[in-house]
């Protein structure tokens, strides 16, 4: 059914679909830039009518049948357009499902952020984002000051886009062309990234297909309908109905979960707090990200092994498992139970000396634990030819190093991902203590060294160098293993100081979130160089 929309002094046509009386929600789709429009949208909204959704696209001012010049068009004014579509067409507060093409997925960010809770799926295919100083500007002709901002290399990044879809929490369907010649791939990874975070992300590939995505759809109508299943699936739980039942079913009998919220700090997974109905806490991870969705089993199943072994242990505080799914057979994405430890994440500079001998000392309880069983041998993370981003003499000189074979070493119990992130902190001044140890999932043999030289890193990038530096020292007065010297030593600690190249903002994520809003990417990349030099000139 046709509709035309006044808004602005312009004439917006569009065409809506009806789902009928039960119509679980209404799917609004917008198209891209260029001559794109409505019309090949349509085959889109009639799969989401016959999914039982109301549906409507229109035309952009400028584009299609609507009225208006493109020039004169801005990503402001898309948003505002959308929005008065919505609010006139769309029945109540009725949940909303957003699907938008190219640069429409600077719109949907957008509109996710003005509607909040109301929107129950997002769809972004070959999606882009701006930077936010090019909101307000008039496209203009392709020479204006909004060709310039959007050509300047990077500009993107400074786009909210990625900070509205972190905080999105519902279904949401990212659509990834196989050659994406519009696209930057850097911008996608953001994008999933971001999406990663809250959202019950699946990431549809469509190999085959190019940036236009409407007009892929138009044509292939499995593909169609593979993104409208996904977008609808579990619509009415937020894409969570699996996982609800699954966890339902590990709980002690007649309890239930009461109430939920996420819980900071978590990069490579999502981690929820659960509060049953007797005040009972606890914790469920779920790996959404498609890296660690790939390699769940073999990560959720070892951290389910080594947080049963630490059950039974003394002086390593460490969660109690619950129950596992590590291949997404009953949940929606691979997914971990376990209780809740009291405390805290501390990233702050409060007590800064005391929780450096607290983490010390706690890791070498970690390397005192014998295991009946040895758990995998460590991985490398990173390796000569993967270190990007960074050049001049120090880095050739501190690739070098890593490019021989690994010295010998005496193995032992590694955590391999000890970091003040993964440490729970309770109490302050002299009652401060160590009350749990978390993130088990890279467990691995090998030798003492490597784990100290990874929190010897993240200390160097939230504290400065000389406390990374110092770490060393701080295990070893508190009766930590023998480490190896010299060369020997460097190899270890470059081994992981290289692998935050070029990833050290993006690694800092979590703690950006945690208040420490200073670690901005030239910081850490300053702070980085400076470990790095010491590193090379006090054991090469």
């Amino acid at each position: 059914m046709p509709f035309m929309q006044e808004h602005d002094g312009e004439c917006l046509s569009g065409v809506r679909g009806d789902g009928g009386a039960a119509a679980v929600a209404t799917a609004v789709l917008l198209h891209g830039a260029g001559h794109a429009g409505k019309e090949r949208l349509l085959p889109l909204l009639d799969e989401f009518v016959a999914h039982g959704c109301r549906a409507l696209a229109f035309d952009f001012s400028g584009h299609g049948e609507s009225s208006g010049d493109l020039a004169e068009l801005s990503l402001r004014r898309r948003f505002e357009q959308a929005v008065a579509v919505i609010d006139a067409h769309v029945p109540g507060d009725g949940p909303l499902v957003l699907v938008g093409f190219s640069m429409s997925g600077q719109t949907v960010a957008d509109l996710a952020r003005h509607y909040g809770e109301r929107v129950a799926a997002l769809g972004l295919c070959a999606p882009a984002v701006y930077a936010g100083e090019a909101w307000g500007v008039p496209f203009g002709r392709g020479d204006g000051e909004f060709s310039e901002i959007i050509r300047r290399p990077d500009s993107w990044r400074h786009s909210p886009a990625p900070a509205a879809l972190r905080a999105y929490e519902g279904r949401a369907v990212l659509a990834v062309p196989g050659t994406d010649a519009v696209i930057p791939p850097e911008v996608t990874e953001v994008v999933q990234e971001a999406l990663t975070c809250r959202s019950q992300f699946t990431r549809l590939e469509l190999p085959y297909a190019e940036h236009q995505l409407a007009r892929w759809l138009c044509d292939h109508a499995d593909d169609r309908r593979e993104l409208v299943a996904a977008l609808l699936t579990d619509l009415g739980d937020r894409g969570w109905t699996a996982t609800r039942g699954w966890v339902a079913k590990q709980l002690p009998e007649g309890r239930s979960v009461v109430d939920s919220g996420f819980l900071s700090g978590g990069w490579s997974s999502q981690m929820r707090r659960l509060t049953l109905d007797d005040d009972t806490e606890l914790v469920l991870r779920s790996f959404v990200k498609p890296f660690f969705r790939r390699h769940a089993p073999g990560l959720l199943g070892r951290e389910a092994s080594i947080l049963t072994l630490l059950a039974g242990t003394d002086g390593v505080p460490a969660p109690e498992p619950v129950a596992v799914d590590a291949t997404a057979e009953h949940c929606d994405h691979p997914s971990l139970l376990m209780s809740r430890l009291p405390g805290r994440v501390r990233v702050d500079d409060e007590d800064l000396e005391r929780r450096l001998d607290l983490l010390a000392a706690q890791l070498v309880r970690i390397h005192r634990v014998v295991p009946e069983e040895r758990p995998r041998t460590y991985q490398a993370w990173t390796w000569p030819q993967k270190v990007q981003g960074v050049t001049g003499p120090l880095w050739e000189r501190a690739v070098d190093v890593i490019r021989r074979d690994p010295p010998p070493y005496e193995g032992c119990f590694l955590h391999r991902d000890f970091h003040p992130g993964n440490v729970l902190f309770t109490g302050v001044g002299p009652a401060l203590r160590i009350s749990g140890v978390v993130d088990w999932v890279e467990t691995s043999w090998g030798p003492a060294d490597l784990d100290v030289a990874h929190c010897s890193t993240a200390l160097a990038l939230l504290h400065g160098p000389e406390h990374g530096l110092a770490f060393r020292q701080r295990y070893e007065a508190h009766g930590g293993r023998r480490l190896a010297d010299g060369p020997d030593h460097l190899y270890w600690r470059l081994l992981d100081a290289l692998a935050y190249c070029p990833d050290a903002a993006k690694l800092a994520g979590p703690w950006r979130e945690l208040g420490r809003t200073d670690l901005t990417p030239q910081a850490l990349g300053g702070r980085l160089e400076a470990y790095v030099r010491e590193l090379v000139e006090r054991y090469g």
